[in-house]
């Protein structure tokens, strides 16, 4: 029975490799005879070792299209201009950790933020590599007497990293360190640079009181906790970025209840009735604290788009989809922006959800 399973998922194997070359092939403009000489070269590989491996440009592409197909993204506009890459070559954790700095680094680019996504080995059976942040740059969250400290969405990491040795400093910005697992071996953090770290003090344009309330963000969001899939490979480790939409982090991370909760403090200040909720004081606040996010990542020079410009963009995206005879499909409760979404388009048209291949898929923490 093993070896029927084994059988199993090999056929399962090849039928994803060779729907991701019959796919992508023709938009690389290859030729019939091309795709034909591909496909069997990847069965003799799969045959040879239950395995195969992408070529260089396989990788490129296949990365991309795991963008394009990504349905919860509105930023898809911009899928082909993916930076890849390519570290499946390296071993060492040393390296690893050294490669995710470089990422950083050069995603973050002073600024003007470039998309990128860094490749780590396949995940096959000689083990594969965990990288246990949800992002490779995330602010800690402690849990006191007095309520949580910092980001209560990383209450549970932090206590993991505190346990292998990390000594948080209980503020409420503090960035974790990066944990990386190679197969069979311990855990352990890794402090990032400080100077590898963009952050970008929340002003507002108009309200000088703003500043005193002492809020940061960090400049790029690296997902690190999902495994990318390509034509029947796992890649548990591909952490990836774009740039923030203002909402993610004004009208979510800084304003969620459950996050940094930071409404009723901005009400406050501006004199509103933060005892009913029908004096609308919280859409009033977070309008303002939208107004400071998008405000100061400009002032610094950092990239960044509102929901209005985004929206515009994924319906360009949509147009060049439609144009190409390809489906577009899309989760529409993420599209929509979680500030006035019924002024977007996005709000106006139903989409299908349908999974297409290949795609980033969350993947269960390492450490639970």
């Amino acid at each position: 029975m093993q070896m029927e399973g084994s059988v199993g998922k090999m056929s399962d194997l090849l039928q994803e490799a060779v729907s991701f070359i019959r796919t992508s092939y023709p938009e690389l403009l290859k030729t019939e005879e091309e795709i034909n000489d591909r496909v069997e070269q990847i069965k003799r590989e799969i045959n040879e070792t239950d395995r195969y491996e992408h070529t260089y440009e396989e990788l490129v592409y296949g990365a991309k299209l795991a963008w394009r197909n990504s349905n919860r993204c509105i930023g898809r506009f911009f899928w082909e201009s993916l930076r890849v890459i390519d570290k499946r070559m390296i071993q060492s954790e040393q390296e690893i950790v050294s490669a995710l700095f470089d990422h950083i680094e050069f995603a973050t680019n002073n600024g003007n933020i470039r998309p990128v996504i860094t490749i780590f080995k396949q995940k096959d059976h000689e083990g594969k590599l965990d990288i246990w942040n949800h992002q490779l740059i995330r602010y800690a969250g402690y849990e006191s007497e007095n309520g949580v400290i910092g980001d209560s969405s990383s209450i549970e990491f932090t206590k993991k990293c505190m346990a292998l040795g990390w000594e948080g400093k209980f503020g409420p910005f503090d960035i974790l360190p990066i944990v990386v697992q190679l197969e069979g071996k311990t855990p352990n953090f890794h402090e990032i640079p400080e100077s590898l770290v963009k952050e970008v003090p929340i002003t507002h344009p108009e309200l000088k009181w703003f500043k005193d309330l002492q809020i940061k963000w960090y400049a790029v969001p690296i997902i690190s906790g999902m495994r990318l899939e390509i034509g029947g490979i796992t890649y548990s480790a591909a952490p990836f970025n774009g740039w923030y939409m203002g909402t993610e982090i004004g009208a979510r991370n800084l304003a969620d209840e459950e996050r940094y909760n930071m409404l009723p403090a901005i009400g406050e200040r501006m004199g509103l009735d933060i005892k009913r909720d029908s004096t609308l004081w919280k859409d009033r606040a977070l309008i303002e604290l939208n107004d400071a996010v998008l405000h100061s990542f400009k002032k610094h020079g950092v990239s960044i788009v509102d929901h209005h410009t985004a929206a515009k963009q994924f319906k360009k995206f949509e147009e060049k989809e439609t144009s190409c005879d390809r489906k577009v499909t899309g989760d529409w409760t993420w599209l929509i922006p979680p500030v006035s979404p019924a002024t977007t388009h996005v709000f106006h048209k139903p989409y299908d959800n349908e999974i297409m291949k290949p795609n980033f898929f969350y993947q269960k923490p390492p450490y639970k």
